[in-house]
């Protein structure tokens, strides 16, 4: 029911556990994907076994930090010149620090802001000139962004502000172009393991399907919101964490 024959996909913090089941689910049903990191050697293996599931499929790696605005036009640049343009935006790149507010420091703050939020900004903005008609970004939030998160508070404020800015972006966008976030909990990848570490009994209690998350559900989430069968949902945030929103 889902096909993405000729289309093409950029996808940020391509090195994650979110991004790269979504790459690998993407690819399978026909996309084309840009995969986008500062991690040069992790795309280059995620390119190689990405070929390997479709080799027919067009696979590009580009070095991003996202928090440079300069490095945004550039990588939106080269995706569209390589594939004609870019049907879909998947914006994963993100950190994850632990720091209480009272021992925060200013630079601590600016730093996730500038990959967090100004990064959502700048990748944004930088697909636009490039994006085809029925085109689609995702943005990806957090549960965080509707809780708030003990000792991530900047964490939580920059998700919120995801979700927020992809509302105001959606009305500016449309028709041609639809903008949704997804607001993952708490799923088994290496971003949340020292978390589990301390917290998992807690995290399962709170969360009604009783359960860990995995990255492939939250790339369903993802491929659902950019296929045709979402053909009528913009400025939305999809929930994809079990129900651990509402506790």
């Amino acid at each position: 029911m889902i096909s993405f024959e000729n289309k093409n996909f950029l996808i940020t913090g391509a090195a994650g556990g979110i991004a790269r089941a979504t790459a690998k689910l993407v690819v399978q049903h026909g996309a084309n994907v840009a995969l986008s990191d500062l991690n040069p050697a992790a795309l280059e293996a995620l390119q190689r076994e990405l070929q390997e599931l479709a080799p027919n499929a067009q696979i590009s790696v580009h070095e991003t930090d996202v928090g440079n605005a300069q490095a945004c036009r550039d990588t939106a640049r080269a995706v569209a010149e390589r594939f004609g343009g870019i049907d879909h935006l998947v914006h994963s790149a993100g950190i994850y620090p632990e720091k209480m507010v009272a021992d925060m420091s200013d630079e601590e703050w600016d730093k996730l802001m500038k990959i967090n939020l100004d990064g959502t900004f700048y990748i944004c903005r930088a697909v636009i000139p490039y994006l085809n008609e029925g085109s689609s970004i995702v943005n990806l939030s957090s549960v965080a962004a509707q809780k708030g998160s003990y000792a991530h508070a900047h964490y939580s404020a920059s998700k919120g502000a995801v979700i927020s800015f992809s509302r105001s972006l959606a009305l500016e966008l449309a028709p041609k172009t639809r903008v949704n976030a997804l607001s993952p909990g708490i799923i088994a990848t290496p971003m949340t393991k020292d978390l589990l570490a301390k917290n998992e009994e807690t995290l399962l209690k709170n969360t009604p399907l009783k359960r860990l998350g995995t990255a492939e559900e939250v790339a369903g989430g993802i491929a659902f919101l950019c296929s045709p069968l979402a053909g009528f949902i913009t400025a939305e945030t999809l929930q994809v964490n079990g129900g651990l929103y509402i506790n």
